[in-house]
């Protein structure tokens, strides 16, 4: 079973058991416009929760990308350095930016569910 949780700062992560897959939400790609550059992390890199990990730029602006958990990289999304448009078209799926070894789960109670990630744009 798989848990998706949400970060303020538009990030979602799919957990399931210690690993996580992270990318940006729908709502993020459509405010950034068209996506043209994507700098993404190291593997074996390891990043506090809430640290700036990855860049996207798009025609609009360039964004800082924070992680939602604090753990080691352990695989990136490379097809995105060729083809970052790839976030745009499908943010969820197969516009992931990369996978993490979660080394606290206890910080996913920072983050927030799809109910309350959905009040927060909406409001």
């Amino acid at each position: 079973m798989s848990d998706i949780f949400y970060t303020k700062d538009h990030e979602w992560i799919k957990v399931n058991g210690n690993e996580g897959i992270v990318g940006i939400t729908a709502y993020a790609s459509e405010q950034l416009g068209d996506i043209v550059f994507v700098e993404l992390p190291q593997k074996g890199t390891i990043f506090d929760q809430g640290k700036d990990v990855a860049v996207i730029e798009s025609v609009k602006a360039a964004s800082e990308i924070y992680n939602p958990t604090s753990g080691e990289i352990i695989e990136i999304n490379s097809s995105l350095e060729e083809n970052p448009e790839i976030i745009n078209d499908d943010p969820l799926l197969a516009g992931w930016l990369y996978k993490i070894k979660i080394s606290n789960s206890e910080e996913l109670k920072n983050l927030m569910n799809e109910e309350d990630y959905k009040k927060l744009i909406e409001g």
